[in-house]
């Protein structure tokens, strides 16, 4: 059986998901009801942005750039279609 991670999202209604580890999380949740939304998916637009509490590789350096415009002063902030390779379990907040 493979690992299985939960995404869980505090102070929304919507119940957590669960997906198997190192897959793509903007496929999930766009699939599964969740309440981030999802515009260019290829992390110009920040239609995705959110905070995330959880382990997560560093971002790249474009979707860096584009976190440093959106959300200069917040470290937990990500793009959630940037967010390809989920390894454990995440708490997601709409920003």
């Amino acid at each position: 059986m493979a690992d299985l991670c939960k995404i869980s999202f505090p102070g929304s209604a919507f119940l957590p998901i669960t997906l198997e580890c190192h897959q793509s999380l903007s496929e999930h949740l766009t699939i599964q009801n969740s309440p981030v939304l999802f515009g260019c998916r290829t992390g110009i637009c920040g239609t995705c942005l959110v905070e995330v509490i959880g382990d997560i590789p560093p971002p790249q350096p474009d979707e860096q750039e584009m976190l440093e415009t959106l959300a200069a002063n917040h470290p937990h902030a990500r793009l959630a279609c940037q967010l390809v390779d989920v390894m454990g379990n995440l708490e997601i907040r709409k920003i």
